[in-house]
């Protein structure tokens, strides 16, 4: 079913993206490498911020309880990565919106939010007197699936992707890697207490290493995207 659903928005939105692409010229003309659209959408979207937050939410919960709120935010992230892609590219063809306007404002967002994720990890923690909310099946939605899964700068990042693939299976490639990131986040939250118990510290550290690593891609983003209107 969220395979069916990744691959059918996907499909009808790539004759828009491909529209989009094709645009003028920019410095990005040869096809991004699969391994690197992999990488940067895993760091965005993939499960390593995931198991976090979905531990604490589901803290004291029942395992039915736990196992229903990874399900269904997994199917909630799938769904609002499906018609993020073809909001997103309909409106950059739409309204004229450049692809490097799009980059800049993704790069923006990601420097900021990992920038301020990886500065609040040194921050001393108040958490002793935080109350802890009762898990409730509509935590999927928020914040699990938004924005915690779904990040802003994820969803741009899915839609510049899109509009710079030559072709229908460039789109669908994309659509596949999305799918199973998907999967591995299902994955991770549903074994969620187990890896904390055992990889707890280990998680902290890889925490701060890809958060230091997101904020180097944010850096990434918005110099390809100065670069990209200097040249148009």
């Amino acid at each position: 079913m969220v395979a069916l659903m990744v691959c059918m928005g996907f499909a009808s939105s790539s004759k828009i993206a491909l529209a989009a692409g094709a645009t003028g010229s920019h410095p990005w003309t040869k096809p991004v490498p699969t391994l690197q659209i992999f990488t940067f959408l895993f760091l965005m979207l993939g499960p390593f911020k995931v198991v976090g937050p979905f531990a604490k939410i589901t803290e004291g919960a029942e395992p039915r309880l736990a196992r229903s709120i990874a399900v269904r935010a997994t199917l909630v992230s799938s769904l609002a990565l499906v018609l993020a892609a073809i909001l997103g590219q309909s409106t950059v063809s739409r309204y004229g919106i450049p692809l490097p306007d799009l980059a800049l404002a993704g790069g923006l967002i990601l420097f900021l939010v990992a920038l301020r994720a990886t500065l609040l990890q040194s921050a001393p923690s108040s958490a002793a007197g935080d109350e802890v909310a009762v898990p409730t099946l509509d935590m999927a939605i928020t914040p699990l699936a938004l924005p915690t899964i779904v990040t802003p700068y994820g969803v741009a990042a899915v839609i510049i992707f899109l509009a710079l693939s030559p072709d229908l299976e460039a789109q669908l490639i994309i659509g596949v890697i999305l799918l199973a990131i998907m999967l591995l986040n299902l994955i991770v939250m549903l074994l969620a207490r187990y890896i904390q118990r055992l990889l707890g510290m280990f998680l902290q550290i890889l925490g701060t290493v890809l958060g230091i690593v997101q904020v180097a891609l944010g850096i990434r983003f918005i110099d390809h995207a100065l670069k990209w209107l200097w040249s148009s």
